[in-house]
């Protein structure tokens, strides 16, 4: 049965922060949860508290020793140089903070809840979901578990045989590309700034022919993303015919983000949400990148008014 579109969050990402001096001071999911309710848009019904995924079913694609190493930081609030090395915790990017593993293990389950909730058909939105970058044994870019890749393997493992996972964030999503190069039944597609960390997903990586990447240049605005939508995204996703459609919607993308410099507007977004909305019967929206915490909270607000009717 198809459900109407629902809401994922949690209140763990409230006053949970990476650190004061870390692009991820700033408050997100909450604001965006305060802002819709203010706005009446995300009534109960809607509404689901994510749950934080076990060690077990982090193990559909992290490694158990990863996992453990993950937990332990979170118990000792610190890392062994070992660790550091080995996991890639404690780093600038990756520090050591109160909810390390609660956290991103919250958006993980969350993302692998939304995945078996549009297994029936149906939209789910989980924004505080989208770290792309996280490895199977290795934290990298502010991503320490990699739920994109948990909600795929969770929407395989319940029988749907082609998923297409969209990318608008700014960041290439290096690891999600690494979690399926060559698979048959993954269609990535991935817009991104060229010269960008993590410096991958250049025009003819393809990934084993998974992948769709499009580098764009800085400044990149919206009359140059609807050309990409209508001549690259859509028809590589149409033409792929998914069960599912996975869309990671970074907010970096957009204009006076501070760890990038493209140039769109909520607008772009919201255009594409609603376009790929109609290109499959399931539907899993992610949050990602977006480090100013004003232009997230709008656009993903209205991310999830677009997907809920409002």
């Amino acid at each position: 049965m198809t459900r109407a579109p629902t809401f994922i969050g949690s209140e763990i990402y409230r006053g949970s922060s990476y650190g004061r001096h870390h692009p991820l001071a700033i408050p997100r999911v909450s604001t965006v949860m305060d802002l819709c309710r203010a706005l009446g848009w995300l009534p109960p019904g809607r509404y689901r508290a994510s749950p934080r995924a076990k060690s077990a079913a982090l193990g559909l694609f992290h490694s158990p020793a990863y996992v453990a190493a993950l937990q332990e930081a979170e118990r000792q609030q610190d890392v062994t140089e070992h660790t550091r090395r080995r996991h890639g915790l404690g780093t600038a990017s990756n520090p050591v903070f109160p909810e390390m593993f609660r956290r991103p293990a919250t958006a993980a389950g969350g993302s692998m809840l939304g995945a078996e909730m549009v297994a029936g058909g149906g939209t789910v939105f989980n924004p505080g979901g989208g770290t792309h970058h996280g490895l199977a044994d290795r934290a990298s870019g502010f991503c320490y578990l990699n739920d994109p890749v948990l909600a795929i393997l969770t929407l395989r493992r319940l029988g749907l045989r082609r998923i297409a996972y969209v990318d608008f964030d700014a960041h290439h999503g290096d690891g999600v590309e690494a979690a399926f190069d060559g698979a048959g039944d993954v269609r990535l597609v991935s817009v991104h700034e060229a010269r960008r960390w993590p410096f991958t997903g250049a025009l003819e990586d393809r990934a084993g022919g998974a992948a769709f990447n499009l580098p764009v240049p800085r400044g990149f605005n919206d009359s140059e993303f609807d050309l990409v939508l209508h001549d690259l995204i859509l028809p590589a996703v149409s033409g792929f015919a998914p069960d599912a459609i996975v869309l990671q919607c970074g907010a970096d993308a957009v204009e006076e983000d501070p760890l990038s410099r493209l140039a769109l507007s909520n607008n772009a977004h919201w255009r594409a949400v609603a376009a790929l909305k109609a290109l499959a019967p399931r539907l899993l929206v992610l949050g990602g990148g977006g480090y100013n915490p004003w232009t997230v909270a709008r656009l993903w607000s209205g991310v999830w008014a677009t997907l809920s009717g409002q």
